[in-house]
């Protein structure tokens, strides 16, 4: 069956994690997506980010399914090759610093003149104007500024970025969003537009309700650990050998936590009643939960919590998160065979369709591996006239 982007073309200028996430997502789609990098690559390739066998697992993951040319878009002719290969394509991504676009004579009002159904998406760190324009924009710095840092972690201990970088995902989780918003409205007005992502933007968003009670009534949440402001108990217990969550966040759960447990006193207790008494007794509850959480292993309470119904699962590290049915069961490993490195496997594509039968696991590109391929297929630039781009500095 065909893929549902199959025919849409993507040229991604992006770099490292922001700018190249999203363009895979639309990857696993369908979407033919050709990655122009500069002479020195994308600085995703730097070997010491991620290093797996001489390569970077950060680049091998970001961009399989994709193509790789690399053009001089700082040469005359190579902008012309880039112009004429935005007359036949759908999308370009880019996550350059604010200004660049403007430098390289490639912004969306250069472009859109070229072809008026282009779409272009870039993503900032805090917009293309403001006063925090030119800021770095990397992961920590907007994990940071944006709030994240101070309410995650243990209370009391010093703030905790998240362990994925999520910021620099967030500009790759709405940047497909927009990308693919502004696909749907070209099919009614035949138009391409501009989209701008600013990842500062995307983590507020993030923030979700959070955010809402703060901007509603002006109190400041804290780190709170594995712990739950609105639910006790929802957090991770330890246990003989390691630890494991429980979550009650009705009284039907609690209940049959406490028999569970062995400890129907608990569910009568007055003080421990309900959540609303839960929570204000926490400080007097959890000390009980967690002595009798460390009597038993975790698989020893999982037998028993799930049995009774009780939402619980373990604290896995990678190995017991990938060993989970789930994982095989929704085929959420993908492998590909890497001329350089061999077998690499990595998560697979969480979007399930009923007329997609798998997701495409093309290897990650080598730098500039379709240069000649794209431009002779797709421009139908004969041999000697690439030779020549090639000898004057404008692709390699």
């Amino acid at each position: 069956m065909s893929l549902p982007l199959e025919g849409v073309r993507v040229l991604e200028l992006g770099q490292i994690i922001a700018g190249t996430y999203g363009s895979q997502v639309l990857s696993d789609l369908g979407a033919e997506v050709i990655k122009v990098e500069t002479p020195e690559g994308d600085l995703g390739r730097i070997p010491s980010v991620a290093p797996y066998r001489g390569l970077s697992a950060l680049f091998l993951t970001f961009n399989r399914n994709k193509k790789s040319i690399v053009i001089n878009l700082k040469t005359e002719a190579g902008r012309e090759v880039f112009y004429n290969l935005v007359k036949a394509s759908d999308v370009v991504v880019d996550n350059f610093r604010p200004g660049v676009l403007e430098r390289l004579r490639i912004d969306y009002e250069t472009l859109s003149r070229i072809n008026a159904r282009i779409i272009q998406c870039s993503v900032t760190g805090f917009g293309t104007a403001g006063a925090y324009r030119d800021y770095p924009a990397l992961d920590l710095i907007i994990q940071a500024i944006s709030g994240h840092m101070a309410i995650t972690g243990e209370p009391g201990r010093p703030p905790v970025r998240v362990g994925i970088p999520l910021a620099d995902m967030s500009g790759g989780i709405y940047s497909c969003k927009g990308i693919l918003a502004a696909l749907y409205a070209r099919e009614r007005t035949g138009r391409g537009q501009r989209v701008e992502i600013s990842m500062f933007d995307a983590m507020l968003n993030l923030l979700s309700y959070i955010a809402t009670l703060w901007l509603t009534d002006g109190v400041l949440p804290r780190p709170p650990g594995s712990a739950h402001e609105y639910s006790v108990p929802w957090q991770a217990f330890e246990a003989q050998d390691g630890h494991l969550v429980v979550a009650t966040r009705q009284e039907g759960f609690w209940r049959k936590l406490c028999d569970a447990l062995g400890e129907p006193g608990l569910a009568a207790d007055p003080r421990f009643a309900t959540n609303a008494a839960r929570i204000a007794h926490r400080e007097a509850l959890v000390p009980q939960l967690e002595r009798t959480f460390r009597t038993r292993t975790v698989a020893d309470w999982l037998e028993r919590l799930r049995a009774a119904e009780v939402p619980a699962a373990p604290v896995n590290n990678l190995d017991g998160a990938f060993a989970e049915p789930p994982v095989a069961e929704r085929e959420m490993i993908l492998e590909y065979d890497h001329p350089d490195v061999g077998k690499v496997r990595m998560p697979g594509n969480p979007i399930k369709m009923s007329d997609i039968s798998s997701t495409p696991s093309r290897p990650a590109p080598r730098l500039g591996e379709h240069t000649d391929a794209v431009l002779g297929e797709l421009l139908s630039l004969p041999p000697e006239q690439i030779a020549r781009l090639r000898e004057q500095g404008a692709i390699k």
